[in-house]
């Protein structure tokens, strides 16, 4: 316990200081991308990376809190996501390859010797579908880190239920850093994530719950699962839904994220984030408290039925503008310059001669006022 408090501690204060000292070099490097029309370095992961993996070895390599094997491959499976994450930031891999990378990962992982065959691989599509999820909720300021501190402390509350001290003290650690990591990535933001960030938080977040789950109820697990994700699974589904009907390619990026539809709807970006990390919380909350037992599964028909609908309703706010079909050119007469004609209802434009010279209208007579 007391580890646990200082790992926190120590995390969040290693996480502020090295995501700040961070931005310098990934502005150095070009390694940005812009929000609204400014610049966003992408190394703050990096940071976040970094000091949990230190946190999580420390407490191995001290005694304190062993990792064990299962615990240990996670977090060495989630730095290697992070580590092809950067790669990702660095050399604009294709999302194909960063999603086999990360399933192959998955698969090394799931505790098949419990879930069985068949649950273990749907776990693998789960953890790598889910890493993949967060990294697009870091499309704006703060929405990615909110909602990964959040999903942290809840499936650190499901590992202390099944007396995984060693994961609910990595998760932990792991909330600390985000947390660290806001302080930069608040808007506006001077510092975001990246791949490198929102992969390694989403991989090892996805791979701790289903942890927690395994040798429970499959069905239960499933709905449990769903709750802790279950805004990450919903910006998802928004997205892709979005662009099928549109006719978007999927992997085309675009404003079509829950934040993105939030702002059109006149939240501050403030306010969007606010409004997303207290959706993620209601979620988590069903999903501990149906962990452990305290309400029955139904409950997660509730998260279900409210992500259903925040994508049914969000999914009518328009994003993506017009569709694209031309435009009748509409010239007006004008003087010298040859400016525009006027276009007729059919498309074809009449031209109209003009005088090439401006015509002053001149007064014959001298104007008298006349006073009272």
């Amino acid at each position: 316990m007391l580890y646990g408090i200082v790992a926190a501690t120590s995390s969040f204060l290693l996480a502020a200081l090295l995501t700040g000292l961070l931005r310098a070099p990934a502005l150095r490097l070009a390694l940005v991308d812009r929000r609204r029309r400014r610049p966003v370095p992408l190394l703050g992961g990096a940071a976040v990376v970094l000091v949990t993996g230190l946190a999580g070895w420390a407490g191995n390599w001290t005694g304190v809190v062993p990792l064990g094997p299962a615990v240990g491959r996670l977090l060495v499976a989630a730095t290697a996501v992070g580590a092809l994450g950067l790669a990702a930031d660095v050399w604009r891999l294709r999302r194909r390859w960063v999603v086999a990378g990360t399933a192959l990962a998955a698969a090394c992982v799931v505790p098949y010797g419990v879930t069985g065959p068949v649950a273990g691989g749907l776990a693998v599509v789960w953890v790598a579908l889910v890493a993949v999820a967060f990294q697009g909720l870091d499309h704006a300021d703060g929405v990615a880190g909110t909602v990964g501190v959040v999903t942290a402390f809840g499936v650190a509350a499901c590992a202390a239920a099944e007396v995984m001290d060693s994961l609910a003290v990595l998760l932990s650690a792991l909330a600390a850093a985000l947390t660290g990591f806001l302080l930069h990535n608040w808007h506006p933001a001077r510092i975001a994530l990246g791949a490198c960030g929102s992969l390694f938080t989403g991989f090892l977040l996805a791979g701790a719950a289903v942890f927690t789950r395994a040798g429970h109820d499959p069905g239960t697990g499933a709905g449990v699962l769903f709750a802790l994700t279950a805004v990450a699974g919903a910006d998802a589904v928004l997205v892709l839904l979005s662009r099928r009907v549109a006719g978007r390619p999927l992997l085309r990026g675009g404003p079509d994220h829950l934040a993105h539809r939030l702002r059109r709807l006149g939240l501050t970006p403030q306010g969007a984030v606010v409004l997303l990390g207290a959706a993620s919380f209601c979620g988590v909350l069903v999903g501990v408290l149906v962990h452990a037992g305290w309400v029955g599964r139904v409950a997660v028909l509730w998260v279900a039925g409210g992500a259903v609908v925040v994508v049914a309703a969000l999914s009518r706010v328009r994003v993506y503008g017009a569709a694209g079909r031309p435009r009748a050119v509409s010239r007006e007469s004008s003087g010298a310059t040859g400016g525009p004609v006027t276009a007729s209802s059919g498309g074809t434009i009449f031209p109209v001669r003009q005088a090439r010279r401006m015509e002053k209208v001149q007064v014959s007579a001298p104007l008298r006022v006349r006073n009272g």
